[in-house]
């Protein structure tokens, strides 16, 4: 399979399989090889499902012949490592899962198979999704494929490390604050955080429930929007999902005349890195040219979004991360004596240290003397920025 079939675009990758082309079957098989190569190198699978992958690509082409029409039938794509897969292990990056297999799908994936797309593994992910930090201790961080010795960006750093490098043609992530931008940015695909409550979360090893919102990375902004919309729309399993029809595939607009774009000034300080800003005025120029019209707007509240993310976060994170006690949920690890020690080494030995780290500030923020200076004012401030 030559470069081209490995980078090519779900739309065009579709309409090679109608026309009888390419085989979904032959597609998979050449994706698999191309893993099997590039891989040990890039540390982007975490699993990898190749008796799946091809169950689900006879199906595709036996569905192709019949003349089936969903928009994502036979695309070969992945998970990131943190969507519930039946039958397959689910590792949420964590050395506590290193070995879980769940026994039910998440909705994005139950909504993916239904789609006819073709399943060719997890994606690695750093641990709980936190970012910027490796995986838990059993796993090898991602590498950005246009240069080993750079990340591939935030958690979601498998799905972006894998779709730049041709091994898959659309991937699932998540983004907290940053997790899909980042990668998205840092490998040259598409990324797309979308709003929250827009795509159901069910089904998903999660950290922070009231920013945790599930995206989506394709070569095009046109293959994120097929993406989006087979995963979105309402789910009465998750009471954030909003009551909404899935998002209609929009057609492409030969230009973008009526539209406006904002470019907040805050977001080009004079201590951005000129390569930075050459690339950003190059997209102001090229949205110029297709009739958008691009104005300079301030978000003066920026300065504190991170601040606010960082008591927010650890704090949703704690109370979350609370329930892996090594009695209830999880596995049980060796060596306790009584149930202080048992959490002691659940925790010691199944968290990574951004885990403990995170979950300590997030603790520290709601205890009953510092709630009202830490944890009520970030609430504050996040209705002030939004």
């Amino acid at each position: 399979m030559s470069d081209a079939i490995a980078y090519a675009t779900i739309r065009e990758l579709g309409a090679r399989y109608r026309k009888r082309e390419l085989s979904p079957v032959e597609v998979t098989r050449a994706l698999l090889a191309r893993i099997e190569k590039l891989d040990p190198a890039l540390h982007a699978f975490v699993t990898l499902t190749p008796d799946r992958a091809l169950a689900d690509a006879r199906a595709a082409e036996d569905a192709l012949r019949r003349g089936d029409e969903r928009p994502l039938l036979g695309i070969p794509v992945g998970h990131k490592d943190i969507y519930l897969t039946k039958g397959i292990r689910t590792t949420g990056g964590s050395a506590l899962f290193a070995d879980w297999v769940p026994d039910s799908d998440s909705t994005v994936g139950r909504r993916w198979q239904d789609a006819g797309t073709v399943l060719l593994g997890k994606l690695i992910t750093h641990e709980f999704a936190f970012g910027l930090q490796f995986p838990g201790h059993r796993f090898q961080p991602a590498r950005n494929p246009w240069n080993l010795e750079h990340i591939p960006g935030g958690s979601s750093s498998g799905s972006g490390a894998a779709l730049a490098a041709g091994l898959l043609h659309g991937a699932t992530g998540s983004d907290t604050g940053g997790s899909i931008r980042g990668p998205a940015a840092f490998c040259g695909i598409t990324g797309l955080k979308p709003t929250y409550g827009r795509v159901s979360r069910y089904g998903l090893v999660a950290f922070g429930s009231s920013l945790y919102q599930i995206g989506v990375f394709g070569r095009s902004v046109h293959d994120a929007a097929r993406v989006l919309s087979v995963i979105s729309g309402r789910d009465p399993r998750d009471a954030t999902c909003e009551d909404r029809d899935p998002l209609r595939l929009p057609t492409v607009p030969e230009s973008l005349q009526g539209f406006v774009i904002g470019l907040p000034r805050e977001y080009f300080p004079p201590e951005l890195d000129p390569a930075v800003r050459r690339a950003c005025d190059r997209a102001v120029r090229h949205l110029k040219d297709l009739g958008a019209a691009v104005r300079e707007v301030s978000l003066p509240h920026t300065p504190y979004a991170v601040p606010t993310y960082y008591v927010i976060a650890p704090a949703e994170a704690s109370s979350i991360l609370a329930r892996y006690d090594g009695v209830r949920y999880g596995p049980r690890f060796d060596g306790h004596a009584d149930l202080r020690s048992l959490y002691r080494t659940t925790r010691g030995q199944g968290f990574g240290p951004e885990v403990r780290r995170r979950i300590l500030v997030g603790t520290y923020v709601l205890s009953s003397g510092y709630y009202d200076a830490y944890y009520r004012r970030a609430q504050q401030m996040r209705s002030l920025i939004a």
